[in-house]
């Protein structure tokens, strides 16, 4: 299987190869075609963009930033929680071998796409060229806004995270502190100031800093795995890789496991920073996909290893998961004896999810202002704009932090509110994804043309394409499921309301106002022919 093809060509289709339905142009391996002219130069020249901002990121920083966005080990450690319960080992090891594939069909089928349209709107622009011509505006709106609606919700998990973690160690070392969500919020206010600062501010630095994170990122791994596995007692080897442990409430094993593996997807969600990223990486068509590609092979590894030595340094499961503010704090303490020790590998992962928080706040501000850049958001004008002297949408930047302030402020009325909000990150990404993946099998299905960028999916595309949309499809469904049962209003998974409303909103505004100004992505694929 060849994922990436490096042959010249100019927007004619080989009728030797498998798959006679795509075309693909295909530049040198320097970035430059055959007449010289750069790569990044004509992919944006055939999307009718021009260059407003200044391609700061090669493969290794991309692929850094990336990595440590998606940050999946460090995730896995305060996300196991719905996984064990809904059928311990086997939900949290079978369950994550299963979405990991899943992502891995998804990730390439995007990546594919990524090569072909290097752009920072990502998926709406892939929309609107796979789409028929009378649907891919509204097509392309509607994945655009689900995209933005995603990354937001996104944006403020790593905010969130490091407030509500802090108020862990600190209950940890004090007994007698009881956590306040005002002060949660107040935390996470200080995070955000200091993400949106790199984010701004030391912007040049950046890229540099994602390559030292990704080094972080590694060996912080092996800082908190060498130790705790040498010194916790250890599991049996049933309870890690056959006990079936259903904790849910729920009747039926397999609902619980199809619940407690949807789980596992937000791990993997995060790849496609690097699309939103593109009109600031060099060689965009080739770092993009790879980044993307091997950010699920690094992550999907170390975030393996992980649940793997979360089980068989899980002690006992009461005890863990009743007695201790937050259970992988339980699983740290039982096994160092130290509240020093526990505290220092907990402050590691509070500074990762900090790191990652740069680089969420960063996609997340490029996708909606290329989404901006086509009218597709309210004041549009506005968040269009690039600040001259810094080459960066200021005014997504700031959208974006405010909107992670606001919901830090909902955490104060109800954890159960913003614990909601949160929980759309993977129905909101996923969804984006599926609109395009679903047209990209129509075409080929259809045998109608598509000109591919220079990384393809050859002769495995539309398989690959299937798995890929219903992996996604299944997730998503099982993404509104509750945790648990009964249902109280504690317990209950509000995700699917708030993602019902503001897509309910997103369509009024459509249809009384945004058909009218939303112009769509330019497109111009015959500019080889």
């Amino acid at each position: 299987m060849s994922f990436f093809n490096s042959h010249r060509q100019k927007g004619v289709a080989s009728e030797q190869k498998p798959d006679t339905n795509v075309e693909n142009y295909d530049l040198g391996l320097n970035g430059e075609d055959a007449q010289g002219v750069d790569r990044d130069v004509l992919d944006m020249r055939k999307m009718g963009v021009r260059q407003e901002t200044k391609r700061r990121f090669g493969l290794v920083t991309i692929l850094g930033f990336t990595t440590t966005m998606m940050c999946t080990w460090e995730s896995a450690i305060p996300f196991f929680t719905t996984a064990f319960i809904n059928g311990g080992g086997v939900s949290m090891i079978y369950g994550y071998i299963f979405a990991f594939f899943g992502a891995l069909a998804t990730c390439a089928s995007m990546a594919e796409m990524a090569s072909m349209y290097p752009i920072s709107g990502g998926q709406y622009h892939w929309t609107a060229l796979l789409a028929p011509p009378k649907h891919a505006k509204f097509l392309s709106w509607l994945t655009g806004w689900l995209s933005t609606l995603g990354w937001q919700a996104a944006a403020s998990t790593g905010t969130y995270l490091g407030g509500v973690i802090i108020q862990a160690l600190v209950s940890l070392n004090y007994p007698s502190y009881e956590p306040q969500r005002w002060q949660g919020t107040l935390i996470l206010f200080a995070v955000l100031i200091v993400t949106l600062f790199v984010n701004t501010v030391l912007i040049k630095l950046l890229p540099g800093l994602e390559g030292v994170v990704l080094i972080l990122h590694v060996i912080g791994f092996f800082a908190v795995l060498i130790p705790v596995v040498y010194l916790a007692p250890i599991s049996p080897n049933a309870f890690v890789w056959s006990e079936f442990t259903n904790l849910s409430g729920y009747s039926s094993s397999g609902l619980s496991w199809l619940i407690g593996q949807s789980a596992s997807a937000v791990l993997f969600i995060g790849y496609d920073g690097a699309c939103h990223m593109a009109e600031e990486v060099e060689n965009a068509s080739i770092n993009v996909p790879r980044a993307m590609f091997f950010t699920i092979f690094i992550n999907g590894a170390l975030g393996f290893a992980t649940y793997i030595f979360i089980l068989y340094c899980f002690g006992d499961p009461e005890d863990v998961l009743t007695n201790y503010p937050m259970p992988f704090i339980g699983i740290f303490y039982n096994a160092l004896q130290s509240k020093a020790g526990t505290t220092a590998l907990t402050s590691l992962l509070i500074a990762m999810y900090i790191f990652a928080t740069f680089g969420f706040v960063a996609s997340a501000s490029r996708q909606a202002w290329a989404f901006s850049r086509d009218h597709g958001l309210p004041l549009s004008k506005v968040f269009r704009r690039v600040d001259a002297r810094w080459a960066i949408p200021v005014w997504t930047i700031a959208l974006t932090g405010v909107i992670n302030a606001l919901l830090g402020l909902i955490n104060i009325g109800s954890s159960v509110a913003f614990n909601a909000i949160v929980s759309l990150v993977v129905s909101s990404y996923l969804s984006s994804y599926l609109i395009p993946i679903v047209l990209m099998i129509m075409k080929r299905l259809r045998g109608e043309r598509v000109q591919l960028g220079p990384w393809t999916l050859g002769r495995w595309g539309l398989p690959i394409n299937i798995i890929a949309a219903a992996y996604t499809l299944m997730t998503v469904i099982f993404t509104f499921f509750p945790v648990a049962l009964p249902v109280t209003k504690e317990t209950m998974n509000y995700s699917c309301v708030v993602y019902g409303g503001v897509v309910i909103l997103g369509l009024i505004y459509y249809v009384t106002i945004g058909h009218k100004t939303y112009i769509g992505p330019k497109i111009d694929i015959n500019i080889r022919d």
